[in-house]
């Protein structure tokens, strides 16, 4: 049996799922790597002269853009085929699906641009989430984890690579994220530990956690989105409730790290100063930090941050103590 069917069997992939794994699998093969940016600068790089039509494989899976059905390779032509990952309805095609790089891993995440509902989303605050995740694993003696809204899985993944003892869950609401979840696992070889499951935050799982992460939706999006809205007037309702939850399921010597954002009005970060409410009383020593203090300016021009001074990501940190 090769290696692509082990995983399959594994994770109970669907013949759908097994071509995506290939699909990924190959791409690697192929010396394939993305990395991916904002949807602003997405889209202004597709708009620049040239850009319009792939003539690559990044472009066609990095950028996504429409590409000639002659341009691939038949084999990934017929990969994307058996996937259900490609838009043959005009006389140019398009893949449904990006190929992102991390930590030398690929992962499977939604075309550009993101519009559906059950988009999986994959950018920037993806690697600072799962860099954070990387940093406050090392050293750590974790038997089980989970990624909380794990979308791609990616800090399911960057978890479980560093923490070979672990069980790592990864959580979500959105089928189509637990497919990828799932494919993204099996690509990286950690299928065996990293567990997609459906679930409402934690609700749906039992038992408590030595490491809770997550990188929760935490914009303000008048579209309502689930991958982006975070929910409340803030977009920080999740976050807070992802910090109740933490309170609630952490082990001794358990940690939550939480990557989330705010708008910054007249001075205040109003997530800061909820997360100090929610945490007091809970006896979890904890930390909030600055990853980026500037993020997403494009939104400052819409009515949701028409009184935010900017927008940033932030980093907080929750332990309980032994």
């Amino acid at each position: 049996m090769t290696t692509t069917q082990t995983a399959a069997a594994m994770v109970r992939l669907t013949d759908a799922d097994t071509a995506l794994l290939r699909l990924g699998a190959t791409l690697k093969e192929r010396g394939y790597c993305f990395t991916t940016v904002t949807p602003a600068t997405h889209e202004r790089v597709n708009r620049r002269p040239g850009n319009a039509v792939a003539r690559s494989l990044r472009d066609v899976f990095g950028w996504s853009r429409p590409f000639a059905p002659d341009l691939l390779p038949a084999p990934i032509v017929d990969l994307l085929r058996a996937a259900g990952a490609v838009d043959t309805s005009g006389d140019l095609w398009r893949s449904r699906v990006r190929f992102s790089s991390y930590d030398g891993e690929l992962y499977v995440h939604s075309a550009f641009p993101t519009e559906a509902p059950d988009s999986v989303f994959f950018g920037p605050d993806t690697y600072r989430m799962a860099d954070a995740a990387a940093a406050h694993v090392s050293g750590l003696d974790i038997a089980r984890a989970v990624d909380i809204g794990c979308g791609t899985g990616a800090g399911a993944i960057t978890v479980a690579k560093r923490a070979p003892g672990a069980q790592v869950l990864a959580v979500d609401i959105n089928d189509k994220a637990l497919r990828y979840a799932r494919v993204n696992a099996a690509l990286a070889g950690v299928d065996h530990r990293v567990l997609p499951r459906r679930s409402n935050l934690l609700d749906d799982v039992d038992g408590s956690f030595d490491l809770i992460v997550s990188n929760p939706p935490f914009m303000v999006d008048p579209a309502g989105r689930t991958y982006r809205d975070g929910g409340g007037p803030g977009g920080h309702e999740l976050s807070l409730t992802i910090i109740d939850v933490a309170a609630q399921r952490l082990s001794p010597g358990g940690s939550l790290v939480l990557f989330s954002g705010c708008g910054i009005v007249d001075g205040h970060d109003r997530l800061r100063e909820a997360a100090a409410r929610r945490l007091e009383g809970t006896g979890l020593t904890w930390t909030y930090r600055e990853v980026d203090p500037d993020v997403y300016d494009e939104e400052l021009d819409g009515s949701a941050y028409a009184r935010a001074e900017r927008i940033a990501v932030v980093l907080l940190t929750a332990t309980r103590p032994r």
